[in-house]
């Protein structure tokens, strides 16, 4: 199914000791850039994170916020260095019996030292941390994936939508191309007579010639078979299930090239005016792949 490049997605999963919340934010982007944003001591798992990731979107700017609550107790550790508390006890004692001084030693002085209370993070059971975060992960994937199919869809169908817009200037082109020739001809013809002043009988097998080469060098049929292929590719490649962005873009500049031969050979303004509303709902389909996986 065709998906879109923004999306987002929200998880949340919690066990008898950690709770998850899981936020993924996606946008366009030319590669697979996946970022995780987690606490530090879970930092380990930042690699096996992204792996996930990248299995269910396989392009964008990814950004994955994960938060981790503790439910029964703190996440931290508290100890006291009670030696060291005695050591700095006595030696601001000394300071202030040695400077006559009035103040006593009090424990906000103390405290404000270093190293006097320190806190480090609790172990982690690493398995239940990781059943836990991962449950939420995927749950926000699966999130973010709905968001995207949804998006994709609503892409696939404006984009069939100005395809048809596509054809329908095609078509007037192709049914144009053979009056094209006709009318050369005839002010060819014209002009001729015109700077001949009638006087002299006009050469039917050199004109034939000359609007026969014409006709070669104006010809448009190849390029307007191409571009109906074409668009008969970007059609089946919207049905497929696989990240589809970067041949739909490939497409495009085919689509590109043949459109502008189509009008540096038709010099004609009926052509060209439709060459330019082909090219405008050409580039507003480019603008719509560039949000497409």
């Amino acid at each position: 199914m065709l998906k879109s490049m923004t999306g987002y997605g929200k998880g949340e999963y919690e066990n008898e000791l950690y709770r998850f919340e899981v936020e993924i934010k996606s946008v366009n982007h030319r590669y697979n850039d996946v970022s995780v944003k987690l606490p530090r001591h879970i930092s380990y798992l930042e690699d096996s994170i992204k792996r996930v990731v990248k299995d269910r979107i396989t392009r964008g700017k990814v950004d994955v916020y994960i938060n981790l609550e503790y439910i029964s107790e703190s996440a931290v550790d508290v100890k006291v260095d009670v030696a060291l508390a005695k050591a700095y006890k006595d030696a601001l004692e000394e300071i202030r019996h040695e400077l006559d001084l009035e103040d006593g030693v009090r424990l906000n002085n103390i405290l404000l030292l270093n190293e006097v209370v320190k806190t480090e993070k609790k172990s982690v059971d690493e398995e239940l941390i990781a059943d836990c975060l991962f449950k939420a992960l995927n749950m926000a994937l699966d999130g973010i994936t709905e968001m995207r199919e949804k998006e994709g869809q609503e892409l696939k169908n404006d984009m069939l939508n100005k395809l048809d817009k596509i054809r329908n200037h095609l078509d007037i082109i192709e049914e144009r191309a053979p009056d094209l020739v006709i009318e050369t001809r005839n002010k060819l013809r014209e002009r001729i007579n015109e700077l001949l002043d009638n006087s002299m009988t006009i050469d039917e097998d050199r004109l034939n010639t000359e609007i026969a080469i014409f006709a070669d060098k104006t010809s448009i049929d190849e390029e307007i078979v191409r571009i109906k292929s074409h668009i008969k590719q970007f059609k089946s490649i919207l049905e497929e299930d696989d990240a589809v962005g970067r041949k739909l873009d490939f497409l495009i500049q085919e689509f590109n090239r043949e459109i502008n031969t189509i009008g540096s050979k038709a010099s004609d303004i009926i052509i060209s005016k439709h060459v330019v509303e082909f090219k405008a709902e050409l580039e507003k389909i480019r603008e719509q792949v560039q949000n497409i996986e």
